[in-house]
């Protein structure tokens, strides 16, 4: 056996694809986003078949979005495409009519599988059947679900502890699926329930809860529409929220002023054109951004705090013009130590370590300075670096002191990354439950739950690595491709004795796995669930408190798969046996029953299946929506924090990590970069030309990046330097080929979240030069 069969490599292969470069486009979505949409649909699912998903995708009455977690409008929806490029492409792919059957693994081993990279790894089609690889061998093989629940029943009953067992969640996972997901890892007695928010929104979550009273943000889409100013810092809507642009264009057609703060100059933040328009399809008025601010990567709360100190100022000038200081008096605490704090500080350093002009910091204060009605989005452009708690909290800072929470038109817009992410941790996905969650528990199961907190994402890589955890179950995702430090956790997943995988399709987590591997293929959101023998439906969580129904519409390209919470279901009963005080059987028959147990155990669902079967949904409590504060104090608190300075030794740069275009999230759609004019290659470093330059390369130079953190040094090779607009000291790379460079141990603080938009590296010339540009 040779060496790459016994490991097979956790990376994307190093195989340059033939990079093409085009201009970047000036004006996002439009006519190309549909044809790209239409064309990926109608060659993976059929025009038929393709079609029918389509034209109920995030329709009332259909089913969810299994790509980002942006709000679906309260009133009528679009008939003809309530869905973005992305989310097209996302139904392409579970809707698709490719099934992987046994023959499939007899003929690719796992090392010739891991051969391939992510994106082909997407293209081979649905996994058909449970699948098994035995300890030592090099092929996948069927095997039936009651053997399958057996071995994990037996691997789980086996361990010294539950708490050598891990189970993480992807942000997929329905509602009810994941309810009972947590539910049963708590009878069988852990926390150990990492979840894909760990590293993308915790540090949201954490900021949010210590200075508002909820991890949750406090706007409705309707808010949108009645808002002065729409603030989009660190956020790449284009690609990674298109829908949202859409209420952006018709929150500035309202009159809302939009300031974008970002490290490069998205095309989807600049313009846009919707092509649900006539004026977009012919291209009219589609600019969207009012003022650009180019930050450093991570210079977002330098910058915040030097348009605070100009709003104070000019509220010294102009007493009760630009603060809302009943507000403040009445609602928030800490403002006159925060302010103190803030006025020490000095606005040239502040400007500076911000990259950008106190001109432009000056204008935007400016125009914020007489507006109540604020909202400001963020995403993990904000959340994963080391002080991201603390930016957040600065955002909150800006917030109170214009009193732009807890009204109409103005608050806190997080923007989550996938479909129910924070839907999961509302129904008990969490490592850190609180008490009355676990009192909950307990009173309405009758069995006690474990009170020790238990693994985050980072702690679970650490703890399989040190052989402190031998079970590695995973509801959905792509553990591997979506955690940082590459080759370090394939490390970890290879000591497990077992790993399993819930999954739709292939990916590299399937192929890098414990001395033992089970695949078990589930529903996906588009396919018809008929669990029970009656057809069932699940609910999700958007990214604004909304709760709807999601009903699947397409036949299952196998008879052999199951829904999550079946899955879970017997699962419970392989493992827990006659020892469990729940009737899991209830739950596969009538999804209903799953309702009533989150009614009765979570506040805010009340009348659950009868609210969520009405067209729409309905809303979850908010307490910052009702302007209120569930903080120690009942009040909004200010927090004091320094902004961080960058100290780059010679030749270091600031590296973040970057979706494609042609990506959601791990998911590569394909290998073009349509926005930023980069085509058929993933394996690119942006560079500035200056740094550029100064490191004597040229474009189209092939390099190696290298990181070294904590004594020890990560490298990728083979990446193409593009010259790209971008401040100098800084650059990006895609992930995840790039995540081999995150250090595990370099995390966001209180929320230990991952700092993958902030690696320090060093950019060295590779021996070949690439003559390839074209």
């Amino acid at each position: 056996m040779s060496k790459q069969e016994q490991h097979p490599n956790p990376e994307n292969p190093e195989t340059l694809t033939g990079l093409r470069r085009t201009e970047i486009a000036k004006v996002a979505a439009g006519i190309p986003a549909v044809v790209s949409a239409l064309k990926m649909v109608t060659e993976e699912a059929g025009f038929k078949r393709g079609m029918k998903a389509l034209l109920q995708l995030n329709q009332k009455g259909g089913f969810d979005c299994p790509s980002c977690a942006w709000p679906d409008p309260d009133d009528e929806r679009s008939g003809i495409a309530e869905y973005c490029e992305n989310g097209a492409r996302a139904v392409a792919e579970e809707a698709t009519a490719k099934k992987l059957t046994p023959d499939f693994f007899v003929k690719n081993s796992v090392a010739q599988l891991a051969a391939l990279s992510d994106y082909e790894l997407g293209k081979t089609g649905r996994i058909a059947q449970p699948m098994y690889l035995p300890e030592g061998a090099l092929h996948y093989k069927p095997i039936s679900w009651n053997s399958a629940f057996e071995k994990i029943g037996f691997a789980l009953g086996r361990l010294n502890t539950p708490d050598e067992a891990i189970f993480y969640t992807s942000g997929r996972t329905s509602n009810e699926a994941a309810f009972l997901y947590q539910l049963f890892v708590r009878e069988f007695g852990t926390n150990n329930l990492p979840d894909c928010s760990n590293m993308c929104h915790e540090s949201s979550g954490v900021a949010l809860n210590e200075s508002l009273g909820i991890g949750k943000g406090s706007v409705t889409l309707e808010d949108f529409y009645e808002a002065e100013a729409i603030i989009i810092l660190g956020q790449n809507p284009g690609t990674n929220h298109p829908r949202m642009l859409t209420a952006l264009q018709k929150a500035k057609a309202k009159g809302a002023t939009i300031i974008s703060i970002n490290p490069l100059p998205e095309t989807g933040l600049m313009a846009f054109n919707n092509p649900q328009t006539v004026q977009g399809v012919l291209g009219l008025k589609p600019n969207l951004t009012d003022i650009f601010l180019q930050v450093k990567i991570n210079g977002d709360m330098a910058a915040l705090q030097a348009i605070e100190m100009m709003l104070l100022k000019m509220e010294e000038q102009a007493p009760g013009s630009v603060l809302d200081h009943a507000f403040i008096r009445e609602q928030t605490h800490g403002y006159e130590s925060w302010k103190e704090n803030l006025q020490q500080k000095n606005l040239q350093d502040l400007a500076k370590a911000s990259g950008i002009a106190l001109g432009q910091l000056e204008e935007t204060a400016r125009i914020l300075a007489p507006k109540k009605k604020i909202i400001a989005c963020w995403a993990m452009g904000l959340t994963q670096h080391k002080n991201a708690v603390d930016t957040i909290k600065e955002i909150v800072n800006l917030l109170l002191m214009k009193g732009s929470i807890g009204k109409p038109g103005a608050g806190t817009c997080p923007v989550r990354g996938h479909s129910n992410v924070q839907g999961d941790r509302t129904v008990g996905i969490y490592e850190k439950p609180s008490k009355s969650f676990l009192d909950a528990i307990e009173n309405n199961f009758g069995f006690t739950p474990p009170a020790k907190h238990g693994y985050d994402v980072v702690e679970a890589i650490k703890a399989m690595h040190e052989g402190k955890a031998h079970v590695f179950f995973a509801m959905g995702g792509n553990f591997l491709s979506a955690t940082p430090d590459t080759l370090l956790t394939a490390e970890a997943l290879q000591k497990c004795r077992l790993t399993v995988q819930v999954s739709t399709k292939l990916n590299r987590s399937h192929l890098i796995h414990g001395k033992e591997a089970i695949i078990l293929p589930c529903f996906g959101r588009s396919d018809r669930d008929e669990t029970g023998g009656a057809e069932q439906f699940v609910s999700c969580e958007n990214s604004m408190g909304v709760v709807q129904s999601s009903h699947g519409v397409l036949d299952p390209v196998s008879e052999h798969l199951l829904s999550e919470p079946a899955i879970v279901c017997k699962l419970a009963k392989a493992t827990l046996g006659k020892r469990s005080k729940i009737d899991w059987d209830r739950y596969l028959r009538d999804y209903d029953v799953i309702r009533e147990d989150i009614e009765r155990t979570i506040p805010g669902f009340d009348n659950y299946n009868e609210r969520v079967r009405k067209p729409g949904g309905f809303y979850l409590p908010n307490c910052n929506r009702e302007g209120n504060f569930n903080t120690p104090s009942q009040k909004a608190h200010f927090n004091i924090a320094t902004a961080p300075e960058t100290e780059l030794e010679k030749d270091q740069l600031i590296m973040m990590t970057i979706r494609s275009h042609d990506q959601f999230n791990t998911t590569v759609y394909g290998l073009n970069d349509r926005y930023r004019g980069i085509h058929n290659e993933r394996r690119v470093v942006l560079m500035n030309a200056g740094d550029i330059r100064e490191r004597n390369l040229k474009e189209g130079d092939l390099v190696d990046l290298v990181n070294e953190f904590g004594g020890s040094k990560r490298q990728v090779s083979k990446f193409i330097v593009l010259a790209y607009p971008i401040p100098e000291g800084c650059c990006a790379t895609y992930f995840p080929e790039a995540n081999v460079l995150v250090p595990l141990e370099s995390v966001a603080e209180k929320s230990n979240t991952p700092t993958s938009k902030y690696v320090v590296i060093i950019v060295n010339k590779h021996d070949i030069r690439l003559n390839q540009l074209k």
